[in-house]
């Protein structure tokens, strides 16, 4: 909300799309033994020899899924990366390649590109990835980001979303609902910043929601994890619309109802106390809120013994018979249909 006035402002006209991509993906390095051509050909090419490869396909439109006014590029980078690289890992996959492609209009200087790709270089540092290719146009409405993600998937680890069978434990990794609450958080700064611009908003006591919010991570550690752990999940998704659309996909996939538990839902203590702040029922948070990227899977109850007490994990359910349905079981022990209100496409 901070804008350095003095920022220098290279105008992308003096670079031309060639020189632009050029200079934007100067500092992309291969990683990956699969990678045998990146940028710079008509076409990305790959080798991955008898591995299964997975694809993965996003895309960010400005003012839709992301709001300039409160989000750093370097970190809209980052996201664009990592909200992809989650579907990857839901599938048990490795991730290794993305793909990304721009369209931005001419009130953008080269800087403001610049930071944008820093997140993007970052994120492929961090999770070891190759960027591969791309494309970037012109827009008239703004920003808009297309990320597609490559993996590496042997048929031993193949995981996909139609495995669950009655009686599997649910399980979800980390927290849930915190990404949502940082979300409410900045978009009451922003409400705040329009009615007095000198107003500059605290963030300390809520560094982790809006760090989930901003910066989110994909869950590149859960297949090595369990991996160790002689762990196979039955089924598995990414929590990205909301855990409740996530959980309704599996039924739905894999033919079974559900049992989930409100009383074994993981909550950061941030996200309770800023749902008191709001008078936002943390519940209804945890059930709708979306953009957690943890993974979302079902084991059988045989390996119940082996992720007991890990901290990684929390068992918040069971898969039951399909004829008996998907329910949330209160803590006041009452039975309530799940439905799915997380993020919709295409909403008036």
């Amino acid at each position: 909300m901070i804008e350095d006035k003095n920022q220098q402002r290279t105008q992308l006209s003096d670079l031309g799309e060639f020189g632009l991509i050029d200079h934007l993906t100067k500092n992309f390095k291969i990683k990956q033994s699969s990678t045998v051509k990146g940028i710079g050909d008509d076409a990305a090419v790959l080798n991955f020899g008898d591995e299964k490869v997975v694809v993965t396909t996003d895309l960010l439109v400005e003012g839709v899924h992301f709001d300039l006014s409160y989000v750093p590029l370097k970190h809209l980078g980052y996201k664009a990366v990592v909200v992809n690289l989650s579907d990857v890992y839901a599938m048990n996959a490795k991730a290794t390649q993305v793909t990304v492609s721009i369209a931005v209009s001419n009130r953008f200087p080269l800087e403001a590109l610049e930071d944008l790709y820093a997140g993007i270089e970052t994120a492929a540092k961090i999770y070891d990835i190759d960027v591969v290719g791309g494309d970037t146009t012109s827009s008239n409405t703004g920003l808009l980001i297309s990320v597609t993600a490559l993996g590496a998937l042997s048929e031993d680890d193949a995981v996909y979303r139609n495995g669950a069978k009655p009686n599997d434990l649910l399980v979800v990794t980390g927290d849930v609902g915190a990404a949502y609450m940082g979300l409410q958080v900045l978009e009451r700064e922003k409400e705040v910043y329009k009615v007095n611009p000198n107003n500059q908003p605290d963030l300390e006591p809520y560094t982790y929601i809006v760090e989930r919010q901003l910066k989110p991570e994909a869950r590149k550690d859960i297949k090595e994890l369990l991996k160790s752990l002689d762990v196979k999940p039955t089924s598995m998704i990414d929590v990205s619309d909301g855990l409740s659309s996530e959980i309704m996909h599996l039924c739905k996939q894999s033919d079974v109802g559900c049992d989930l538990y409100e009383n074994k839902l993981p909550l950061d203590p941030q996200v309770i106390s800023v749902c008191e702040e709001f008078n936002i029922d943390s519940t209804t948070v945890a059930l709708n809120g979306g953009e957690d990227y943890e993974l979302l899977f079902t084991i059988s109850q045989e390996d119940f013994m082996k992720i007991k007490g890990n901290p990684n994990f929390s068992i918040i359910g069971f898969m039951k018979e399909s004829k008996e349905g998907m329910h949330l079981v209160t803590r006041a022990d009452t039975r309530i249909p799940i439905k799915a209100q997380g993020w919709k496409n295409f909403n008036d």
